[in-house]
């Protein structure tokens, strides 16, 4: 199954990752994640997003990290990884991945 086709809505995609809903409208208002919207405008979101979403949660609920800094953290790991280096594994070796639909 492709990890980029929105398959959970809003309420399930919470769930998966811990997290009320209104969270998950928050990270998408911050601009972390832009879910697939349907015809009547739900929130659909990928496996590959769900698995994001928990990483957000990480930061921000076990090592207590606010929006902005989670926005500098990942300006960060992304640029390191233009670079071919993995500072999400290197700052949080402890960090297990949410795994959707493998």
């Amino acid at each position: 199954m492709e990890s980029q086709k929105p398959l959970f809505t809003i309420s399930v995609a919470a769930s998966l990752v811990k997290a009320h809903p209104r969270t998950l409208m928050l990270y998408e208002k911050k601009g972390f994640v832009k879910p697939h919207r349907t015809s009547k405008e739900r929130r659909l979101y990928s496996p590959q997003e769900i698995t994001f979403l928990g990483f957000i949660r990480f930061l921000t609920q076990e090592k207590r990290i606010n929006l902005n800094g989670v926005q500098v953290l990942l300006e960060a790991i992304n640029a390191a990884k233009k670079e071919k280096v993995d500072l999400k594994k290197i700052l949080f070796p402890e960090y297990k991945e949410i795994r959707i639909l493998e």
